[in-house]
C-alpha cells in the first residue's frame, strides 16, 4: 500500500462523488487533505468523515470559476498544512446537449470550471510543489472526448479534451522540477453518472455492455486508491499520460 504520510493533497469538488472518494483514499494513506467545493456544508461533511477515520482535513468553500477563490485556497492550504504535494483538479460543470441546445453561458461555464480553472490552479500550485522537490497533479477528462458518435457531447468533449492538452504541456514544461501531471478518465458511481443512467436508460444499457469488467468503479476503492498509487514512488516515472479508470471501455491510443 502506498504511504502518503507527510504529504498534503488539495482536492477540488470534494463534497461528493469522485472528489470525496479521492479525499477519503488519500487521507487513508496518510495524507493531510484540503477538501474544497462551492457548498461549505458538503466539504465539511467530507472533512468529518476523514477525521472520523483519524485523518487530517481542512474544508474550504471555493468556486473554481473564481480566480480569487483559487488563489486564496492555495494560500490557505500552505498556511494550514505547511506545503502542497498533490493537486486533484476534479471540480467541473458539464455542458451537455446537442450543439444547438448548449447555450453560450453553459459552454462558458464548462470552460471556466474546466480548462481555465485547471490552468489557473496548476500555475498556483506549481511553486509550492517545486519547493517540496516535486509532486503530482491530476486533471480529469472523459471518454466522451473520443466517442465515435459525438451527438450530444460536443461541448462537453471540447472542454475535456482541452484539459488533456494542458496536462501534456505541464508535464513537458515542469518535469525538470519533479512535477508529474496526469489526466484521469474515470467511470465511477458519482451523482453525475447516476443521474445520466436514470435519465438515459436505453443508452445506459448499451453503455454497460461496452465495459469489459461490466461495472462502473467505486469512488474510494477503484478511483481514489488508484490516485493514491499514482502519487507514490513506484509510479514516479509516469507523467503526461491519460489514465483510463473505466473497466477497460475506452481506447485512448
Amino acid at each position: 500500500m502506498t504511504d502518503l504520510t507527510g504529504k498534503v493533497a488539495l482536492i477540488t469538488g470534494a463534497g461528493q462523488g469522485i472528489g470525496q472518494g479521492v479525499a477519503l483514499a488519500m487521507a487513508g494513506a496518510g495524507a493531510a487533505v484540503v477538501v474544497t467545493g462551492r457548498t461549505l456544508a458538503k466539504v465539511e461533511e467530507t472533512a468529518r468523515l476523514v477525521r472520523e477515520r483519524g485523518g487530517k482535513a481542512l474544508p474550504i468553500a471555493c468556486d473554481v470559476k473564481s480566480a480569487t477563490d483559487l488563489a486564496e485556497t492555495v494560500e490557505a492550504t500552505v498556511a494550514g498544512f505547511g506545503g502542497l504535494d498533490i493537486l486533484v483538479n476534479n471540480a467541473q460543470e458539464v455542458p451537455l446537449g446537442k450543439l444547438e441546445e448548449v447555450t453560450d453561458e453553459a459552454f462558458l461555464a464548462g470552460f471556466e470550471s474546466g480548462p481555465l480553472a485547471t490552468h489557473r490552479l496548476m500555475k498556483l500550485a506549481r511553486p509550492h510543489l517545486a519547493a517540496r522537490g516535486g509532486g503530482t497533479i491530476f486533471n480529469f477528462c472523459s471518454s466522451a472526448g473520443i466517442r465515435w458518435d459525438m451527438t450530444g457531447y460536443g461541448c462537453y468533449a471540447a472542454v475535456k479534451q482541452a484539459i488533456r492538452s494542458l496536462t501534456r504541456a505541464a508535464a513537458a514544461e515542469w518535469g525538470g522540477e519533479g512535477i508529474r501531471v496526469l489526466t484521469i478518465a474515470p467511470h465511477a458511481e458519482s451523482p453525475g453518472l447516476k443521474w445520466w443512467i436514470e435519465n438515459n436508460p436505453e443508452e445506459a444499457k448499451a453503455f454497460f455492455r461496452t465495459i469489459p469488467l461490466g461495472r462502473v468503479g467505486t469512488l474510494e476503492g477503484d478511483i481514489g486508491r488508484a490516485l493514491v498509487a499514482l502519487s507514490g514512488q513506484d509510479l514516479a516515472y509516469l507523467t503526461g499520460a491519460t489514465i483510463p479508470l473505466d473497466g477497460g471501455q475506452a481506447n485512448f491510443d
